[in-house]
């Protein structure tokens, strides 16, 4: 059993949103195929996976650096020892070859794209889906049967206004969603408060609402909109500053009693044992939005979850960023504690097919093996384009 080939391709994200920071126009994501040499009904197994959503696409770092390694590879160097499955943690460590540490930025997504692929890859040569791999690898009992998920959106638009806003989370809710997300930071306070209301008149009780600064305040600033939301209630307040500045999280959550959320910009388990020793993340209450798909793959991000249930912190504290398939057969199989979702933006990416949506803000992953990315009718077309032996 060996790898045939690797190939990727950039595909541009659908939309002109934008967050209080960037515009995500110009934003593309490396959608990657592992090709095997198993085949079945005349066709070879291929895993599909991608570095997540609202970035870069790393095809230089790919082709450059490490797929030419992978494919160099002895093959025998990268299958388990029982010789029934490609092994992801070597995937990482050929791929990772003469790399320093440290540094992770956009390597750490490219080698992501790659390792989650080889995910996707062992689950559908054990025909099964991949939350149930995930399960079995990490000695779980098996993959929870649904998550809870909440709608991400409520982005800044040309023209916009907070009728636009109810009507996108209207539309959420039609969907089956209950709780949802909104940005903030891009506006003036004043504009975001009316915003957030508009956004209550949806959600219903501040319980049911997130807001996302996407890491744009300073201290004075994060604690003058802390103060503004503090009577709403908020489900949490997210990435309040850079983030890693450790230190104006704890100092935020000194002076702030609702939850804080934060995490999906570290990229490495070394990153997260910073934020848990120093970033005044309260057991109980704060959540941890660390992404698999951003952080060199699903065995990093599980030594995250590992570093975070040794600092005291539940698991069920983990909602990670991403919104979309490959998430939420981690959060099943790990059993973490919510997935975010993306139904209206970030296409061709973001959201789950129509029988994952169960009602009642709870979702599912269906029986298809792997990931199911096949199953999204905007992605089919790019994956058999991609790999078209597979199809």
């Amino acid at each position: 059993m060996r790898i045939t080939a690797i190939r990727d391709i950039a595909v541009r994200l659908q939309g002109d949103a934008a967050n209080a920071v960037v515009s995500f126009a110009e934003h593309d994501v490396s959608l990657v195929a592992v090709v095997s040499d198993v085949v079945r009904n005349g066709r070879p197994v291929a895993g599909f996976a991608f570095n997540s959503i609202g970035r870069f696409s790393q095809g230089g770092i790919l082709r450059e650096r490490i797929v030419p390694r992978l494919m160099a590879a002895e093959p025998a160097m990268l299958i388990e020892e029982t010789g029934g499955r490609f092994d992801p943690a070597e995937v990482v460590k050929v791929a990772m070859r003469n790399e320093k540490p440290g540094g992770h930025g956009d390597r750490a997504g490219a080698v992501a794209a790659v390792e989650l692929a080889i995910w996707d890859l062992n689950a559908k040569l054990a025909d099964e889906p991949a939350c149930v791999a995930i399960a079995r690898a990490f000695g779980r009992a098996g993959p929870a049967a649904s998550t809870s998920a909440y709608a991400a959106g409520g982005y800044y638009y040309p023209g916009d206004s907070a009728g636009r806003l109810r009507d996108e989370l209207s539309g959420y809710r039609d969907l089956g969603f209950t709780a949802f997300k909104m940005k903030i930071g891009g506006a003036s306070l004043a504009e975001d408060v009316a915003r957030i209301e508009a956004a209550l008149t949806v959600a219903g009780e501040g319980g049911a609402l997130a807001v996302d600064a996407n890491g744009r305040f300073d201290l004075d600033a994060a604690l003058a909109y802390a103060q503004a939301i503090s009577s709403y209630g908020l489900r949490w307040y997210e990435e309040i500053g850079d983030p890693l500045d450790f230190d104006l999280n704890r100092r935020i959550a000194e002076r702030y009693d609702g939850a804080i959320a934060t995490g999906e910009n570290l990229f490495s388990a070394a990153d997260a044992k910073n934020l848990l020793l120093f970033g005044g993340m309260r057991p109980g209450r704060d959540l941890f939005q660390m992404d698999a798909g951003l952080s060199y793959g699903l065995g990093e991000y599980a030594r995250m979850i590992a570093l975070m249930e040794r600092h005291g912190f539940r698991r069920s504290q983990a909602v990670p960023h991403g919104g979309h398939l490959i998430n939420l057969h981690i959060v099943l199989g790990l059993g973490l504690g919510g997935c975010e979702c993306y139904p209206g933006v970030f296409q061709p990416f973001g959201g789950y097919p129509s029988a994952c949506m169960l009602g009642g803000g709870e979702v599912r992953a269906t029986d298809a093996p792997g990931f199911g990315l096949e199953q999204k009718p905007e992605l089919r077309s790019l994956l058999a384009g991609l790999c078209p032996e597979a199809f």
